[in-house]
């Protein structure tokens, strides 16, 4: 058998991933992001620790618009993290696999964190 005759696995540029798939992903993704961004926040509460002077440094640019936005993103990133793990649980408990359930458990998933974000960036900028 000649190798042109052997059948090509499509690949990632030409296969489009299910939603299931994407959010999944993202949700590990935001896994590495809120690591790195609680290191972030372990700098803005050692700055409360330190003294007025290091701690208006920290509010200045957290109370900022880039700040403010940085903040909305990763509120977003941690409870779409939480949410997609949630869905974890119940599918190791063995619940969600059959027909649409995956797809709608993403919907709930993306529905969810949309709401709490927004509901939680509102309580945060007012």
């Amino acid at each position: 058998m000649s190798l042109s005759k052997v059948p090509l696995s499509p690949h990632l540029q030409v296969y489009r991933l299910p939603l299931v798939a994407l959010v999944s992903i993202s949700s590990r993704i935001c896994f590495v992001a809120n690591s790195m961004t609680y290191a972030l926040f372990i700098i803005f509460l050692i700055s409360i620790a330190s003294g007025s002077e290091f701690y208006s440094i920290s509010y200045t640019i957290f109370t900022s618009t880039i700040g403010k936005v940085l903040t909305s993103v990763w509120v977003f990133s941690l409870y779409l993290y939480m949410a997609n793990e949630i869905r974890h649980l119940f599918w190791d408990f063995g619940y969600g696999f059959s027909g649409n359930t995956p797809l709608i458990a993403t919907y709930i998933v993306l529905s969810a964190t949309a709401l709490i974000t927004v509901i939680t960036v509102l309580l945060y900028l007012l």
